[in-house]
């Protein structure tokens, strides 16, 4: 099962899909560690545009959503920026090769906030992204990550993925 050639050239070729061998020899793609977000997607009635929010109260700690991701080579760096936006410093997370990689499900969606109310966690042999509560959520609160490089924890003292960007930071 092979991509298609268009969705190939989007990502200039950096696309890297992984199925462990185990699931290759019996022909399956076992997908038993995914959990679906406990959240909605819809208008954040701002500037951000759309966002996720809590489809119930979910509690500090507790795992809100667990994210297979799509692993780009080295070359993401070549993407275009809309792009490059979406996705996520593999490499930095895991302390392993450069890479990029998009979430799926709602991972790639969720909005920046200082502090935010979500942290996450690569693990890399699976190939997942987990986003938890870092607090308490109330039902309708959207939810949030730190978009700087802080390894998935929820405040930083600086705007650096903003600036490398050259995206403006928009206030809540």
């Amino acid at each position: 099962m092979g991509l298609r050639k268009d969705v190939m050239s989007f990502f200039g070729g950096a696309l890297s899909l992984y199925v462990p061998k185990a699931w290759k020899a019996r022909g399956q793609v076992a997908m038993t560690n995914i959990k679906a977000c406990l959240g909605h997607i819809r208008d954040t009635g701002s500037s951000k545009g759309r966002g996720v929010f809590a489809s119930r109260q979910i509690f500090a700690g507790e795992l809100v959503e667990a994210c297979p991701v799509v692993l780009l080579s080295p070359y993401w760096v070549q993407l275009p920026e809309e792009v490059k936006r979406l996705l996520f410093n593999w490499g930095h997370l895991t302390k392993g090769e450069s890479a990029g990689c998009l979430a799926l499900g709602w991972g790639s969606m969720y909005n920046h906030a200082n502090p935010a109310n979500l942290r996450y966690v690569a693990f890399a042999e699976e190939r997942e992204l987990h986003f938890f509560a870092d607090r308490d959520i109330e039902i309708n609160e959207e939810l949030t990550i730190n978009y700087n490089h802080t390894g998935g924890n929820v405040t930083s003292t600086d705007d650096v993925w903003f600036r490398r960007h050259g995206v403006t930071l928009i206030s809540s």
